[in-house]
């Protein structure tokens, strides 16, 4: 597997399609974050704009290898085994990204409300966590057509954002009251969510990978 996870973090980096959302993620944290801001209200913006760059990250990696080097592959290593290190090469971009996002968080905003560092850093977890599940089941091989994969992700995320059982919609509902209140609360049942749903969303489009392949 490390193997894999190597070959799918080449092909991503070489792709160099993974610079436009990158900048996209810096762009929403130099515009909506400013100097001096609160570190709780500057946290929602840098989760909440990393769940739609995470779901973009893992459409790159689901489909950034060729399909003929894409049969090669999963014939030397397995369908499975080759899916499921393209979501986690994705996942792991959005991470890199999110931790990035953080440190800008903490660094330029201010003095940190009680607790708000720890809940920042889960609620950037939750949305990357979320942003690849969605992009696990808006690409191949569920959906092959960049229309609908896209269209697909787009209304993930927005149903991550506003339906109140989501993991995301929790963590920044927490994230906000925190901002207004000066104590962020967070429960566990949002980033258990958040694995839940990456595990079945992974699981199901890993399987049925295998079997289309």
């Amino acid at each position: 597997m490390t193997a894999l996870l190597r070959y799918q973090g080449a092909l991503l980096l070489r792709s160099q399609r993974w610079i436009a959302p990158v900048l996209l993620y810096a762009a929403v944290l130099v515009v909506g974050i400013r100097p001096g801001d609160p570190v709780t209200g500057s946290f929602g913006i840098a989760a909440g704009g990393l769940l739609p760059v995470t779901a973009w990250l893992v459409r790159i990696a689901l489909t950034g290898e060729p399909d003929a080097a894409r049969h090669v592959t999963a014939a030397a290593a397995g369908p499975v085994r080759v899916h499921a290190a393209a979501l986690l090469t994705g996942l792991a971009a959005a991470v890199l990204a999110g931790a990035a996002g953080s440190g800008y968080v903490l660094l330029t905003g201010a003095g940190p409300e009680p607790g708000a560092g720890p809940a920042g850093a889960l609620a950037v977890l939750v949305c990357a966590l979320t942003g690849t599940a969605v992009g696990a089941v808006c690409n191949r091989p569920l959906l092959r057509s960049p229309g609908y994969a896209v269209t697909g992700a787009a209304l993930g995320v927005l149903l991550a954002l506003v339906v109140p059982g989501s993991p995301v919609h929790a963590v920044l509902s927490a994230l906000v009251t925190g901002a207004r209140t000066g104590a962020v609360e967070l429960s566990p049942a949002a980033p258990a969510g958040a694995v839940l749903l990456l595990v079945v969303a992974g699981a199901g489009s890993c399987a049925l990978a295998a079997r289309r392949g």
